[in-house]
């Protein structure tokens, strides 16, 4: 039986998703779980990374196991066992040709932005950024960078070798009251990419960028000093489509 889980969690205090040695991530506390629930180890399979500090809401993860009662004794089970930051939304049966990384046609990530300084309520939650941002440009170079390109400059690498050529469906700039948002939907995307684009429109909003330059930047290929990566607070990871 294989089962097809979304999840939400805060990611404050947590070394990212993915399992690791010496810290405590996303996946070992839900492994965990599920080693109380089958009296087995269980491994789950994400459909990606977050790192240290990410949030997500609608994280998906798959595991093979049998069970005898319905979905909702198991999500039961997992509110009984998981800690408040962690919460599993849903559960349910799929084809055990289902993967959850595999199959996952596309993502979608929200940055949140405060401007001014954000109280400590939201200090985990957002990027507090106490200067003027010029969200026009920020949208208009951000309208540049969607398509399918090469985005190796926003993004940094972690020794995997990936295919840097993403196809980026959408990133716009959105605004309410103090709150920005950053919202990028694409096919996938490389390592602390998100941030990197976030970052990069920071500095155009800033002035410290045109939309020009940012796109020379992508088309270039080669990442500069000003294509700075967002801090890791202000991420989540809001869908993943299939």
């Amino acid at each position: 039986m294989r089962w097809k889980c979304v999840c939400a969690y805060d990611g404050s205090g947590f070394h990212g998703w993915q399992s690791q040695k010496n810290s405590e991530a996303v996946q070992d506390v839900i492994e965990k779980s599920l080693k109380t629930i089958f009296e087995k180890r269980i491994r789950i399979h994400g459909s990606g990374r977050t790192d240290t500090g990410v949030h997500a809401r609608g994280q998906v993860f798959h595991f093979d196991a049998s069970w005898r009662h319905d979905s909702g004794r198991l999500l039961a089970a997992f509110r009984a066992l998981l800690p408040v930051s962690i919460q599993i939304k849903s559960a349910k049966l799929v084809p055990e040709s289902f993967h959850a990384r595999y199959g996952a046609k596309g993502k979608e990530y929200r940055y949140y932005i405060y401007r001014g300084t954000a109280d400590p309520f939201k200090t985990s939650y957002c990027w507090s950024i106490d200067r003027s941002l010029d969200l026009a440009k920020m949208q208009k170079a951000a309208d540049l960078l969607v398509g399918k390109h090469d985005f190796v400059a926003f993004s940094l690498f972690n020794g995997d070798k990936v295919d840097t050529i993403k196809d980026l469906r959408v990133l716009s700039v959105n605004e309410r009251g103090r709150h920005i948002s950053v919202t990028a939907e694409g096919s996938g995307f490389l390592y602390k990419m998100v941030r990197s684009l976030t970052g990069a429109l920071v500095n155009v909003g800033q002035g410290k960028l045109t939309p020009t330059d940012l796109y020379e930047i992508l088309k270039n290929q080669k990442r500069v000093s000003l294509v700075r990566t967002a801090p890791a607070q202000g991420l989540f990871l809001e869908k993943v489509k299939y």
